[in-house]
């Protein structure tokens, strides 16, 4: 059946050496509708990002980028604006009809961690194609903090799918009908599913954070460690409105609450370039179960904003992006926060884990 493929489908690809790795893959590492992918022993210092090309091996063109090599046995700290390239643990080949999209996982990108997949042959980033056979690698570049990173530690995350997947926007409407997909807000459904900024929040002033230029290090296996105050300013306004400005690396929170069916999972995605000079794509997978539960219905998507080339005023309620969904091919044997350790279920205005 066409769709993305879930953790049962995972475990069948795995049992046939379709997704290999070593060490071997743990259970921990398969999510609802997905793959956690982990860091290998090295890493490669490069000297600027690349994409490897029709017919290149990451191998062969390392020679081209590479300024010296790090061995992350014993943890090592990745410097913040700098490039690197780390082999995965994992390694694919993948059956003919089935494709592969990576992102970030969302510790990773309110971090402002940028982590992509590359491969061989590859002519854009976290995009397989059809049959793909060959070993995976995250480019990683902290852009607002250094971070220390081990060996196995888990950064982003890989989705496989049969097929055409993705809702239509009739699709979407139907199933918003059976099932409400948003509440606090009207369903704004074009290309996928559209979401606003709160800069109203029903309780007090805090809108946001914003990541401080000049911070110590993060090492991702320390779970709230960290004093918030250290690493990030606080946003307040009571004015509905928000001046990034440029460079700078924001955490906000969508106005509505989203929900996603077991029986489907979702991605977020830019909305259009045109209603602004700012980004809010960075960590996008939505597993089956997002924002349903015993916490009621619907989560608030956390918004991982970086503003480009000009100061730009953010409103309340001003859509800043989309959530596509697609159809699970099957539905999942768990789903996300139900007993999978869930950090994000039912979130509101949530900075990443390590952060108290």
């Amino acid at each position: 059946m066409n769709g993305v493929l879930p953790d049962g489908g995972l475990r069948d690809l795995i049992d046939s050496g379709a997704i290999s790795a070593e060490p071997a893959i743990i259970p921990e590492q398969i999510q609802p509708a997905s793959l956690d992918l982990r860091l290998g022993t090295r890493a490669y210092r490069l000297r600027a990002s690349f994409l490897t090309g029709k017919g290149n091996r990451v191998v062969d063109r390392l020679a081209d980028f590479q300024m010296h090599e790090m061995d992350l046995s014993g943890g090592a700290v990745l410097e913040r604006g700098c490039v690197y390239l780390v082999p995965l643990m994992e390694r694919l080949r993948l059956p003919k009809g089935l494709t592969a999209v990576a992102n970030a996982k969302s510790s990773t990108g309110r971090l402002d961690l940028l982590t992509r997949l590359v491969t061989d042959d590859g002519t854009e980033f976290d995009r397989l194609p059809d049959g793909y056979d060959g070993p995976l690698y995250a480019e990683i570049c902290p852009r607002s903090f250094s971070v220390l990173v081990r060996p196995g530690m888990r950064l982003n995350q890989l989705r496989l799918r049969r097929g055409q997947a993705v809702l239509s926007d009739a699709d979407l409407s139907a199933l918003h009908g059976d099932q409400p997909l948003v509440t606090g807000g009207p369903a704004l459904i074009d290309q996928g599913l559209g979401f606003s900024v709160d800069l109203q929040p029903s309780d007090g002033d805090l809108v946001g954070y914003r990541a401080k230029p000049h911070s110590g290090v993060v090492d991702l296996d320390r779970i709230g460690a960290y004093d918030a105050r250290e690493f990030w300013d606080e946003l307040r306004t009571d004015e509905g409105r928000l001046i990034l400005d440029p460079g700078a690396f924001y955490i906000l929170v969508s106005r509505e609450a989203v929900a996603i069916p077991a029986d489907y999972a979702a991605e977020m995605a830019p909305y259009l370039a045109m209603v602004g000079e700012f980004r809010v794509h960075y960590a996008g997978f939505f597993d089956p179960g997002f924002g349903v539960g015993d916490v009621g219905r619907g989560a608030r998507g956390v918004l991982e904003v970086r503003c480009h080339e000009a100061p730009f005023v953010l409103e309340h309620g001003q859509v800043v992006g989309r959530l596509v969904y697609e159809r699970m091919a099957t539905r999942p044997d768990r789903l996300y926060g139900a007993g999978i350790k869930s950090n994000y279920q039912g979130q509101g205005l949530k900075l990443a884990k390590q952060f108290r």
